[in-house]
This record gives structure tokens, sequence and C-alpha cells, in this order.
């Protein structure tokens, strides 16, 4: 006579693919929004690398508050710069974006003035994050901004 004996396998490991990251939701209101038609251009070998090395998008908080996107699309080899830049809620302000131009000098990038009268500088530390001020109707912003 003949006996068979059931065999028991242990169950497959879950191998179900982990669940999909969910899409990011719109910024929050308030936020510092660049447009993505925003393109940012390599500098040319010929550009010296402290002027080139300005170039990128730019992130960080005045006063560790208000939100600021500064995005230096080109660098010439003279330092001048193309930029724009996206500004969150900010005092009276509310959010935007403005092109601009600007020169680095040393280690400082300064911007020509904002239509809305702002002067902006960012100043390349040795950490590799920019020290920005932003001056606008007689009040100083300051903020420290990193490379995206």
């Amino acid at each position: 006579m003949l006996a068979l004996a059931a065999c028991q396998s242990t169950p497959p490991p879950d191998t179900a693919p982990p669940a999909p990251a969910p899409l990011p939701g719109p910024p929050p209101s308030g936020a510092a929004v660049l447009d993505s038609s925003v393109i940012i251009t390599p500098p040319d070998s010929k550009v010296p690398k402290k002027y080139a090395a300005f170039s990128g998008v730019w992130t960080g908080l005045w006063d560790g508050m208000y939100e600021g996107k500064l995005a230096v699309r080109t660098v010439a080899t003279n330092g001048k710069t193309t930029v724009t830049y996206a500004w969150g809620t900010l005092a009276d302000n509310k959010p935007g974006t403005a092109d601009g131009q600007g020169r680095v000098a040393g280690s400082t990038l300064k911007l020509d003035r904002f239509a809305n009268g702002a002067d902006a500088t960012f100043t390349l530390q040795g950490d590799g994050t920019l020290a920005g001020t932003y001056a606008l109707s007689g009040v100083t912003y300051t903020g420290v901004f990193s490379k995206r």
C-alpha cells in the first residue's frame, strides 16, 4: 500500500510592489515658485570658476521665515549674470517672480535693483551656500541659500 504524505510549503514572501508616492500637490499659499520655463545655461568653460559657482537654482529663507528662490540662468566671463528671482509672501508683497541682471565681483553677486525698489546681494560662503541680503522699503532681510 502506498501512502502519500502531504507537503506543506512556505508561502512566497510578500512580493506586492510598494505603493507609489503621492503626487505633489500645489505649492502652499505664499510659497516662492519658479516657473518650469526657467532654464539654467551651464557656464562656458572660459567663465572663471569663482563666477561659474553661482550658476543654478538656490533656495532659502529670509529671516528664517520668508521663502526666496534665485535662478542664476547665465554667467558670462566678465561676471555678468541673468537671473530670475521668485519670492513668497514677504511683508506686504504677494508671491511673484522677476527677471533681472547682476554682476559677480569677487565672491558677491549684486543684482540690479528690482522694479519694486528692492536691492539684493548674495555672497558665496566657504560651505557652498549663499549669504543673502534683501533690502526693501527701509527693511533689510538676511538669509542663507542652498543650491538645489
